[in-house]
């Protein structure tokens, strides 16, 4: 059974977190997916000033089976990867915190 939920169901998903959940759900079929949107805690970070973007800051969660087999750095990386053009544009992805797991993983 997959679970695929929004940490902050209030807010309306906005344009990046809609290309993450696509191409993460695309890309591992997970058993669980949490997107939560941290943008407004790091908003008075220098390096955020003058931003006007609202997605800047992710914390994503990720259980599937695609990354049994593989090490903690080559799942971040595939990850990573997924979204290296919105980490590069301005007011793109900043930080991306990633929680990766198989099942057997995050049952423990």
């Amino acid at each position: 059974m997959s679970t695929v939920a929004r940490a902050d169901k209030a807010k309306a998903e906005g344009p990046i977190e809609k290309i993450m959940r696509t191409r993460l759900t695309e890309k591992y079929a997970p058993a669980k997916l949490v997107i939560e949107n941290e943008s407004h805690k790091h908003r008075h970070h220098a390096p955020m000033q003058g931003v006007e973007s609202t997605e800047t800051h992710f914390r994503v969660k990720i259980i599937s089976e695609g990354f049994r087999g593989q090490p903690l750095i080559k799942r971040q990386r595939e990850v990573y990867g997924l979204f290296k053009e919105e980490m590069k544009m301005d007011g793109g992805i900043h930080a991306l915190t990633l929680v990766t797991k198989t099942p057997e993983e995050a049952a423990k």
